[in-house]
């Protein structure tokens, strides 16, 4: 039998909060392990460090940038399912420097909510492609060099792989899309984790909304 995994709730309102922990009412996916809802205040929650998954509903919440920083600061470990508002893409991507393994804006459907917290639980990272697409264009207009003194410089075709990974593609659609072998996108993707400092595919998409990693304009063949 699978391990239950305790996901820590978080709603400033009674009536979201319960609707929330209902989401937890519905049969695992199959093969997934059961999920058990553990409501709190944020600061509860924080001090629980065996408490690795956190749903974050933002509504009602008056600061939200504090507070994401907020938990940046006291779990950087922590893993967050943040539900917040539409086409706000500076608070989308506070969420995910701060740790958010998911965006779903207010009205996702509980469904949809389930099925992101499982695919947080699983490794992965959910987000709608339109949001991943604006969150590579402010990457790529990006060029504030005050958040590192030295930026990783990337070729034209390792910033095309990062472009992909951070659309949440598999090595093998990277390959196809770019015309190049699935071994190839490992060695390409094992650069940028050794340039950027990651060790696994979710800090490096952080690292790069967070760094501005660029390309240096040179094409490079293969």
């Amino acid at each position: 039998m699978l391990d239950v995994i305790q996901i820590g709730v978080v709603a400033d309102e009674p009536i979201r909060l319960e609707g929330m922990i209902s989401i937890f009412d519905q049969p695992a996916a199959d093969g997934h392990p059961p999920l058990r809802p553990l409501p709190g205040s944020l600061i509860e929650l924080l001090r629980k460090k065996d408490l690795e998954y956190l749903v974050l509903d933002l509504h009602g919440l008056p600061a939200f940038t504090e507070t994401l920083n907020t938990i940046r600061r006291e779990r950087p470990d922590m893993r967050m399912i943040v539900i917040g508002p539409e086409n706000d893409d500076e608070l989308v991507l506070s969420a995910i420097v701060a740790g958010a393994r998911a965006y779903l804006d207010l009205s996702a459907d509980p469904v949809v909510v389930r099925r992101a917290i499982e695919i947080v639980t699983e490794g992965s990272i959910w987000a709608p492609r339109r949001l991943l697409s604006c969150l590579i264009d402010r990457l790529l207009r990006a060029r504030d060099t005050t958040l590192t003194s030295s930026v990783p410089q990337l070729t034209t075709r390792e910033q095309q792989v990062l472009e992909l990974i951070l659309l949440a593609r598999s090595n093998r659609e990277i390959a196809h899309q770019l015309g190049i072998e699935e071994r190839t996108v490992k060695a390409y993707v094992g650069r940028l984790m050794r340039k950027a400092g990651a060790d696994n595919r979710i800090k490096l998409s952080m690292s790069a909304l967070s760094h501005s990693l660029h390309a240096r304009g040179n094409e490079e063949r293969v």
